[in-house]
């Protein structure tokens, strides 16, 4: 269950860029923001809707909008995972116990195949210049997802 809503402000969490290095979200401030949390590199459905971010970046470009994709997985897998599928929208890892994943509410109890495990709930968060939340989809179905967050985009 999300803890973020339109209106609200982000908690300016660290993360770690593929390269190792620290990244914040306030380095984003002044332009608009897509973070799009996604459960694990290099799954189907987590490479479908990277491929799909990565098709539309300069399209979102264009609508002044910045992307970035979040899971928890380390650097040197997005490293191997952005080289694999020649990804553009960059990504970001979130693996700290108490993340930006954990603060927004997407990182949280799931079932599989009558399983219950701990994973990342499929979520977007669109943030407007300002750095306030426009929008939020939790959780998110990957068909045409990335073509929806592009049009609200376009729409602030």
């Amino acid at each position: 269950m999300s803890t973020i809503a339109a209106g609200d402000s982000l908690p300016d969490i660290a993360l770690t860029a593929p390269d190792g290095a620290e990244l914040r979200l306030s380095a984003y401030k002044g332009q608009k923001l897509v973070l799009f949390f996604y459960p694990k590199d290099d799954t189907p459905g987590c490479t479908t809707e990277n491929l799909d971010f990565s098709a539309m970046a300069g399209d979102f470009a264009q609508a002044g909008t910045a992307l970035l994709g979040i899971s928890k997985d380390p650097p040197a897998r997005h490293q191997k995972f952005i080289a694999k599928h020649g990804l553009t929208a960059p990504l970001a890892s979130d693996a700290e116990e108490g993340g930006l994943s954990d603060a927004l509410g997407f990182w949280g109890e799931k079932k599989n195949y009558g399983r219950t495990y701990m994973g990342m709930i499929r979520s977007t968060v669109l943030v407007d210049a300002d750095g306030k939340v426009a929008r939020v989809w939790s959780p998110v179905k990957v068909k045409g997802h990335a073509a929806e967050v592009l049009e609200a985009a376009k729409a602030l």
